[in-house]
């Protein structure tokens, strides 16, 4: 194998993972909570095998297949006779998260072949004193809020007294994040980056939260909206994972949106971030005409930024059924000698109103290659598994948390 284009739909998850109760998590779905909106429509994943693997159990689409126009009625009909048959296209598995964690950074490790045995901090009661002490004498500027909070509403709230003092809007979730909200023409985007990595600085060793992250944005009172130009500022991987290794092997190494971030860098060769999901399919499309011989890895970060934690079904759909619109493409350019893996990092359930923070859930693995055999391998115990896969198919040694599902 010479190119192996990892994507990752951030956040679609498959089912509750066992463990979902230490989560609060218990009866969480996002794919099934997504199949109730008329949006939902997934033919081409459905031929890979999506539906076909452990625990799904909804329609590939909530189209009345009779209502089609006959030749998609045909094409409908034989895809639902093919998963009733057990036939699909690809090498398929349901993934558990080993990791005791729910967030971004954890679950993209472990895909990488990296399991976090111990959780990462969390603040639900704000962070401590001396944190935000540092941080303002730090930066020369006040903090508010500093307190749990959804990243629309914060600025909703607080966006009038950020513009009128400079204060910085300081909040966090049930992830280990410490998030930074500023309106761009009160605090420059440069500027706000700069505060991060301070509070980056700040937040190790015990108080090592996952991610520090930049949420810019603009408009008026009453009217802020969030800004695409947002930047995660995560911890350094605590030890090598399957990047650094292909990196050490003399691969190539591709990220495409936050992957640079996740990872701090590490293992890393070339990157480019992204603006919307969109944006996302069609880098990684460019990227495919390149000739490189490694990984490209590409995060679809929309699914769970912009309709996951906004509990929004009809807009998580629609998305998941662009993405499967456009999927064809990708598979269309993939040559004898690569393979095209689909996957998630965690769930973001848009119809479990609880919370709106991050899911516990099993998630999807598709690997399609013209080498690779369609073959279901059942229910995986840790996500690093693909990790293990991803350097047997490049032919690199190396030791990781995971073992390869081709072994």
């Amino acid at each position: 194998m010479k190119r192996v284009f990892l994507i990752v739909l951030d956040s679609f998850g498959i089912g509750e993972e066992p463990d979902a109760d230490l989560f609060g998590d218990v009866g969480s779905n996002t794919i099934k909570s997504c199949a109730s909106s008329e949006y939902f429509d997934l033919p081409n994943m459905a031929k890979l095998g999506l539906f076909n693997i452990d625990g799904v159990d909804v329609s590939f689409t909530t189209k009345n297949i009779n209502t089609l126009e006959s030749d998609k009625k045909a094409l409908y009909c034989e895809i639902s006779e093919d998963m009733k048959n057990g036939k699909h296209a690809a090498l398929i598995a349901r993934m558990r998260e080993k990791s005791m964690g729910k967030d971004t950074t954890i679950g993209h490790w472990e895909i990488a072949g990296l399991v976090s045995p111990k959780p990462m901090p969390t603040y639900p009661n704000g962070f401590p004193k001396e944190v935000i002490e540092e941080f303002e004498k730090r930066t020369g500027r006040k903090v508010i809020v500093n307190a749990t909070y959804s990243g629309t509403k914060v600025i909703a709230d607080y966006g009038d007294e950020h513009v009128k003092t400079g204060a910085l809007i300081v909040y966090t979730s049930a992830d280990s994040v410490f998030q930074i909200a500023a309106h761009e023409e009160v605090v420059p985007l440069e500027e706000l980056y700069r505060y991060c990595k301070i509070a980056r600085e700040i937040l190790q060793g015990e108080h090592g939260v996952g991610r520090v992250i930049a949420r810019p944005f603009l408009g008026e009172s009453g009217n802020y909206y969030r800004t695409p130009h947002r930047h995660d500022f995560s911890l350094f991987p605590p030890k090598d994972t399957m990047l650094n290794i292909l990196k050490d092997a003399g691969k190539d190494v591709l990220s495409i949106g936050k992957i640079y971030d996740i990872f701090a860098g590490s293992g890393i060769t070339d990157y480019v971030y992204t603006e919307s999901n969109e944006d996302g399919i069609n880098k990684t499309l460019t990227w495919m005409d390149r000739d490189f011989n490694g990984i490209c890895f590409t995060n679809l970060v929309d699914f769970d930024m912009v309709y996951g934690h906004r509990r929004d079904i009809e807009g998580y759909a629609k998305a998941l059924s662009y993405f499967d619109l456009r999927l064809p493409e990708l598979l269309d350019k993939l040559g004898e000698d690569d393979c095209l893996m689909i996957t998630a990092d965690h769930g973001c359930d848009p119809g479990f109103t609880k919370t709106t923070d991050h899911t516990r859930e099993y998630i999807p693995f598709i690997c399609y290659g013209k080498n690779i055999k369609p073959v279901n391998y059942g229910t995986r115990e840790t996500f690093a598994d693909i990790g293990a896969t991803v350097l047997d198919l490049l032919g690199v040694e190396g030791k990781l948390d995971g073992k390869s599902i081709l072994k």
